[in-house]
């Protein structure tokens, strides 16, 4: 398949932001937030439950805004011009992370509440826009070779910022803080660059009818549609079974690095197995795309709860470091193709002249989502004493997620 210009700027807005959300997120500022607040005198134990608030607060509020923000985002010209608000937000805010000083944990912790909040809500108008790039036919493959060139980016900026910490800051000229700094200018450049394409020529193609009152009809709509919810019956099922299965996607990847420790694997075989993961997702998120156009996305997604039932279960007999790699690459090969197809079957479900409204819901439930299970993970753990067991438990979502989305109907083209 060939791609559009409009189709390649989209992809590469998932480029563009995988630099954050492997740099900021995941490796780098977790732990110098807990070095710089540890340093300021706050306990480990305060500065761990601190990120966790941190976390927790940038996603209520994005999940919570994001149907009404979706509302406004439909109507005519307006997406890209949501898009850039947030986006640039959150660039300048990541690049703003940089000028904290070191002694500043208060304010590296309320800028990175910012910057999430720039982060999540550019992917909701970012999602969204895949309704206006590619048709019914197109979204499969568009959607996966996003998620692919995502991970793609993310493995490249993440292999830069390794080069920095490997010789020391490029031979010393940068110290071990500045090298988390230069993560932070590396992230929002990384950002700026790969992302400009969508931002400055994104193209909207579907809308509602424009009105003197946005705000107001805004809610108005939104009200109609909660209330006639049952007429989206096909959506409904899909949103409830998803919010299920992409619980357990989340919350393997999450806890890996945890259950890896507790295992007995050091850090440096934990880093190179995300490298791994990450790069195994880059040509098994184009092979999703290519199984859905030989079996259907429907199936396709089948396949993909199926594989992470079978990583469940066999967390249960979790023992070795092999058994642990086993499941990293398990993982590498559908992590990215079941939310890539996640997002092209809900794409072709939903009215496209109401996509940034529906995609608020789905936001809503995939961030929501993320709270069952942890919280599974860490009373069976606790119980059991065992992190292993806590893993398999996952397969319970697993289950309902594939038995809920059985029940839904094939797509159809809807208006």
């Amino acid at each position: 398949m060939k791609f559009s210009k409009q189709q390649w700027a989209w992809i590469f807005y998932d480029w563009a932001n995988s630099g954050y959300g492997i740099l900021v997120v995941t490796a780098v500022l977790p732990v110098y937030f807990k070095a710089v607040a540890q340093s300021a005198g706050v306990s480990a134990a305060d500065s761990t439950a601190f990120w966790g608030y941190a976390n927790s607060v940038g996603t209520l509020i994005v999940s919570l805004l994001a149907p009404l923000l979706g509302t406004l985002a439909d109507y005519p010209h307006t997406k890209r011009r949501w898009l850039n608000c947030f986006t640039w937000t959150g660039i300048l805010l990541t690049l703003g992370l940089a000028f904290v000083p070191a002694s500043g944990w208060p304010l590296l912790l309320i800028l990175y509440v910012l910057t999430n909040i720039g982060y999540s809500g550019g992917n909701l108008f970012y999602d969204s826009f895949l309704t206006d790039v590619a048709t019914n036919e197109e979204m499969d493959r568009v959607s996966t070779t996003g998620y692919s060139m995502g991970y793609l980016g993310g493995v490249l900026a993440f292999m830069i910022f390794l080069a920095a910490e490997l010789t020391h800051g490029f031979n010393g000229w940068l110290s071990s803080v500045g090298i988390a700094k230069f993560s932070f200018v590396l992230s929002a450049i990384w950002w700026i660059i790969f992302g400009l394409p969508l931002l400055l020529h994104g193209k909207q193609v579907f809308s509602v009818s424009a009105t003197r009152q946005p705000l107001k009809d805004g809610f108005i709509r939104l009200g109609k549609t909660i209330r006639h919810v049952a007429q989206y019956r096909e959506i409904t099922w899909f949103l409830v079974a998803y919010f299920f299965y992409i619980d357990g996607v989340d919350t393997i990847f999450t806890m890996a690095t945890s259950i890896g420790k507790d295992m007995g694997i050091n850090t440096t075989s934990l880093m190179l197995v995300l490298l791994v993961v990450q790069l195994i997702a880059v040509p098994f998120s184009l092979l999703y795309g290519w199984l859905a156009d030989k079996i259907s996305t429907r199936r396709a997604l089948l396949v993909g709860i199926v594989v992470y039932l079978f990583i469940c279960l066999y967390a249960f007999k979790l023992k070795t470091q092999f058994d642990f790699w086993l499941l990293a690459i398990l993982i590498g090969t559908s992590q990215g193709g079941i939310q890539a197809l996640s997002r092209s079957y809900f794409g072709r479900l939903i009215p496209k002249d109401n996509s940034n409204e529906f995609f608020g819901f789905y936001n809503i439930l995939g961030k929501f989502s993320a709270i069952i299970g942890p919280v599974l993970v860490g009373v069976v753990t606790q119980w059991t004493g065992q992190s292993t067991l806590g893993a398999g438990s996952l397969s319970i979502l697993f289950a309902i997620g594939l038995i809920l989305f059985w029940q839904v109907s094939k797509p159809r083209q809807r208006r």
